[in-house]
């Protein structure tokens, strides 16, 4: 068994680092932490390079039996009480983190699916986690990002995906307007989210479409927005102007579940 005391080891070192995103991008890894997201990567078979534990998580019965008997099967690294305090970016740490490899692979568009989200520049880091999740709620698979929205592998966009990172295809777009002009060309339609339109969500079908959900503060860029063959918006009857990001695509992807379900029922 390794165990680390040490704040000045390598691995360490590595593990700090690796919450600035020009290191992750530079060594292709990520840092996931807590009981829930290390099951669920082994579950979902992500590839793990490292398990992290603390030392005194086996002596308290932190980790259920189950889990510690599927770690077991990883490289495992034990180090100090203070030393996972020291590396961990949550106030009460639950004594378990992993390192994680990038998938590798260039990702592909998956073509067959109804519905493609698109997001262009979203920043805020819970907002970007909480799409992911919903995203993967409906059965969706692959999520595009405008290569300036939010590093997909901030420990915080990790966190708020609550797994749903390791079953969705985070594809990360040098050119984000050629990119859906390449995916008209496979008979799909834009739909931009935007004010300036009577169109609402519920004047539109969900064949063939991709979403397309824009930064918190300015919406969809404008030259976006020239690419979309319908712009539509979310009615509403209170005084409030706009929607958080992420409740915004949360309601329109449930209106396109909803068209799903009662299809179903015919």
């Amino acid at each position: 068994m390794q165990k680390i005391t040490s704040k000045d080891n390598v691995f360490i070192k590595h593990i700090k680092k690796l919450r600035d995103k020009k290191y992750r991008d530079t060594q292709n890894e990520f840092v996931i932490e807590g009981i829930k997201l290390v099951a669920e990567a082994i579950q979902e078979k992500a590839q793990i390079k490292q398990i992290v534990l603390c030392d005194d998580c086996e002596k308290n019965a932190m980790l259920p039996k189950d889990l510690m008997y599927e770690i077991a099967k990883y490289e495992c690294i034990y180090i100090t009480e203070p030393l996972f305090k020291y590396v961990s970016e949550l106030q009460t740490p639950q004594g378990i983190l992993a390192i994680i490899q990038k998938k590798s692979e260039e990702i592909q568009i998956d073509y067959t699916q109804d519905i493609i989200v698109a997001l262009d520049s979203i920043q805020d880091p819970g907002n970007l986690g909480s799409i992911l999740r919903t995203v993967d709620s409906v059965g969706l698979t692959q999520i595009l990002v405008s290569k300036d929205t939010a590093d997909v592998y901030n420990s915080k966009v990790v966190r708020s995906t609550m797994g749903a990172i390791f079953r969705v295809k985070i594809i990360e777009c040098e050119d984000f307007k050629q990119t859906l002009k390449e995916i008209k060309k496979h008979k799909f339609k834009m739909v931009a989210s935007s004010l300036q339109t009577k169109k609402t969500i519920y004047d539109i079908d969900y064949h063939k479409k991709v979403i397309i959900i824009g930064n918190e503060a300015n919406g969809v860029e404008k030259q976006i927005q020239e690419l979309a063959d319908e712009k539509v918006k979310i009615p509403m009857l209170g005084k409030a102007e706009s929607l958080n990001a992420s409740v915004a695509t949360g309601i329109i992807l449930y209106e396109y579940v909803r068209r799903n379900l009662g299809h179903l029922k015919r």
